[in-house]
This record gives structure tokens, C-alpha cells and sequence, in this order.
């Protein structure tokens, strides 16, 4: 098995022939959200990979491993709830305020200008039609927000002033307070 320690976000720096010839690896964001985990890449290979705890993998990401060999992280599509707006009863806002109520759970939330993507929950799907957004079930890959997890996922090493900073402005506390989290 080949292992890959290294992470090179959004392949910064490589010549785009390098990363053309890259093998690929077809992750979803339950794996990617893992610091370690292993996989197959698109030429047969094994791979285990082993990241900094804490370490985020996006789509476009790329891979270094131990022989030098380039892998070029795909976000797979996945099962995913595509919220939008309802043009005839509401307005662009509401997607807004939807996100509001999602963070306030800490549900994972992939941003757009004119939709939000979340992991299919059927309590959350139909908080949101009552909320008359439009809520369809999909296959897609999902990005979510880095938001506070990335905050402290770089608070490691050479990142930790920067996480010092977020508390400085009280951006990165801890929440005292319920936010409503129940047993699905």
C-alpha cells in the first residue's frame, strides 16, 4: 500500500500537465472530513492516506504520496437535499434566513447564490418546505462551509496565532447555550 501524508490544496503550485496526468481518487465527504482513511486510486492503486487531525480534503486537492506520485481528490457525488427558493411564495431571502436556522444546529451546509445543499434528514426537509423553500432530494458532490471546523482545523502548528486571533474577536467561542439539537 502506498501511503500519502502530504496535502496540496487545490494543487497550488503544480503545472497543470502534472495534474492533468494525475491518478484521481473518488471521495465522498464523509471520508473527506477524515484525517485518515484509505482508498483506491484510478490506476488500481491502494492508498492510505494520513493527514494532520483536523485536515478538511475538497475536491481539487491533491494528494502526495511517499513515491512522489501526484492523486487528484474528486468530491464524489453523494446523496444531498438541494434547497431553493419558491419563486412564486418567497424570495431569495428565505435561503438566507434557511441557513440561519441550519448553522444554528451545526448542520454542514454547502453555500450557493441560489440554493443550499445538506445531508438528506427528513426533519430538516420538511422544517424547510414549512418554511416554503423548495426541498429536492439529489446526487451530488457536496462541499459544505468550512466555517468554525476549519477555524480549528488550521489552529494547529504554524496556525495556532491565527486561532488565537478568531478568540480575540470572540469569533471562535464555545456555545454555553442549547441550540436545539435533537435525536433524529
Amino acid at each position: 500500500m502506498l501511503t500519502a501524508s502530504k496535502l496540496m490544496l487545490q494543487g497550488q503550485g503544480l503545472a497543470p500537465v502534472l495534474l492533468k496526468r494525475a491518478a484521481t481518487i473518488e471521495l465522498d465527504w464523509d471520508v473527506r472530513q477524515k484525517s485518515r482513511f484509505d482508498g483506491t486510486d484510478s490506476q488500481g492503486r491502494q492508498l492510505g492516506v494520513f493527514l494532520p487531525r483536523g485536515t478538511l480534503v475538497r475536491g481539487g486537492d491533491v494528494l502526495v504520496a511517499e513515491d512522489g506520485s501526484l492523486v487528484r481528490v474528486l468530491a464524489a457525488p453523494q446523496p444531498v437535499l438541494v434547497i431553493t427558493h419558491c419563486s412564486a411564495h418567497g424570495t431569495p431571502f428565505d435561503l438566507v434566513r434557511a441557513a440561519y436556522h441550519l448553522g444554528n444546529r451545526h448542520v454542514p451546509i454547502e453555500l450557493k447564490p441560489d440554493h443550499l445543499k445538506i445531508e438528506p434528514d427528513h426533519v430538516l426537509a420538511d422544517m424547510l418546505r414549512a418554511m416554503h423553500l423548495i426541498v429536492r432530494k439529489d446526487s451530488l458532490a457536496f462541499e459544505p462551509e468550512g466555517g468554525a471546523y476549519q477555524a480549528q482545523a488550521h489552529g494547529h502548528g504554524a496556525g495556532h496565532d491565527h486561532r488565537e486571533h478568531h478568540h480575540a474577536h470572540g469569533h471562535a467561542h464555545g456555545h454555553g447555550h442549547d441550540h436545539g439539537h435533537h435525536d433524529h
